[in-house]
């Protein structure tokens, strides 16, 4: 009843939409969703690229064109906001301490994104995959947590850091 009613309040007059993390602080941080964002910005440039090769595109290749690119862009400004969160929630003095050059990955990071959002070339991608990686295996070795690479099982196929939870 209670959600009916603020519904109701809500369409009359629109509340202000809020979307963040908990800031609790949870002490939930994982960098794998920049990954995944990372990558989906890499496979995206490479869908475009197909439609580029094509001799005569259909009004259809058009318009998943136009998807492709819009999910590009979707994926940066996830990368973005991700690293921001583990960057300015988690990392304090002890971690700034042992990482100085914290702040200036994540800086080239978030130049590296917009790079993205700009361009089509896969290497564009493929860079901001590796920073992001980079991230991944600063962020885990603040809290002691070995990590590993492997090539992720689908396309496009890059090396992904993942934290080693069995520990060795």
């Amino acid at each position: 009843m209670m959600h009916s009613i603020l519904n109701m309040v809500d369409k009359l007059k629109p509340f202000d939409r809020v979307k963040a993390h908990c800031d609790i602080p949870c002490k939930i941080y994982d960098p794998n969703a920049a990954i995944v964002a990372a990558m989906t910005c890499v496979r995206m440039m490479d869908l475009i690229a197909e439609i580029d090769k094509k001799e005569a595109p259909s009004l259809q290749d058009y318009a998943q064109l136009a998807r492709l690119v819009s999910e590009k862009e979707v994926a940066c400004r996830a990368v973005k906001e991700e690293v921001r969160i583990i960057w300015g929630d988690y990392f304090k003095a002890p971690q700034f301490a042992k990482f100085p050059d914290a702040s200036e990955l994540v800086h080239s990071i978030m130049m590296q994104a917009s790079k993205c959002k700009q361009s089509i070339q896969q290497s564009e991608g493929v860079d901001l995959v590796e920073k992001v990686n980079l991230f991944a295996e600063m962020f885990w070795q603040t809290k002691e947590v070995p990590t590993y690479r492997a090539t992720v099982p689908y396309p496009p196929a890059l090396e992904s850091v993942f934290p080693d939870l069995k520990g060795s």
